[in-house]
């Protein structure tokens, strides 16, 4: 996600979607993407809960001209319309709750002019990778690191656990929960503020989606 050919790429369509208007990035975070599509001349401003992400934002090179509003992405609104609000990398799912999800579809309408667009960037649940009769994947298996992904098929929750071994040989634990979500949940989220589907890739270089497909990146516009 930071190497500079993925950055490149996902610049190039977020510009191309923002044309000459106002970009919105839903967790701006340490502006990962914000300050790239800044330098591209887009006007950029952010929602973000973390003061100590803005906080590595604000002390890259070229973040100046970003305006960030402190906030819940899903409800928190800012002055102003927008032709793009994104929303990158699966953070959709760290709204744990459908409600949460369906607010924050409802939010990036609201913040749309006519003809603007929503985009998100996630995965696609990796259920055919769970072994049978089991809910969890390994992701990264050493003497000093276990990490796993668990999920719920029931009830669409999941989280990625991290073990990491001490110096002394004791464990650390933390894990990040989520709620993974279907491309057609998604669909239906978006009509119900008003918005249509309008692409649908499996990465940034607009490669087509298909059954086969890790991820998409989603397009919806406000009509």
């Amino acid at each position: 996600m930071f190497s500079d050919a993925v950055i490149s790429a996902t610049v190039d369509v977020l510009a191309g979607l923002a044309g000459d208007g106002r970009a919105l990035e839903l967790a701006i975070g340490t502006g990962r993407i914000a300050v790239p599509l800044a330098r591209r001349g887009v006007q950029v401003h952010g929602i973000d809960l973390s003061k100590a992400m803005v906080a590595r934002l604000r002390a890259k090179p070229g973040s100046e001209p970003i305006g960030v509003t402190m906030g819940d992405f899903s409800v928190t609104r800012v002055e102003g319309s927008f032709s793009l609000v994104y929303l990158v990398f699966n953070t959709i799912m760290n709204l744990t709750t459908q409600d949460a999800q369906v607010a924050c579809f409802r939010n990036a309408a609201a913040h749309l002019e006519p003809g603007g667009c929503f985009l998100i960037e996630v995965e696609i649940p990796g259920l055919r990778r769970l072994p049978p009769g089991q809910d969890a994947v390994p992701f990264e298996v050493s003497d000093s690191a276990y990490s796993f992904d668990w999920v719920d098929p029931a009830t669409q929750a999941s989280s990625s656990n991290y073990f990491t071994r001490r110096p002394d040989g004791t464990w650390d634990f933390y894990t990040i929960p989520f709620r993974y979500v279907w491309p057609a949940e998604l669909d239906l989220m978006a009509r119900l503020a008003g918005l249509r589907l309008r692409d649908r890739w499996s990465d940034w270089s607009r490669e087509p989606f298909t059954s086969e497909s890790a991820k998409h990146i989603s397009v919806w516009e406000k009509p």
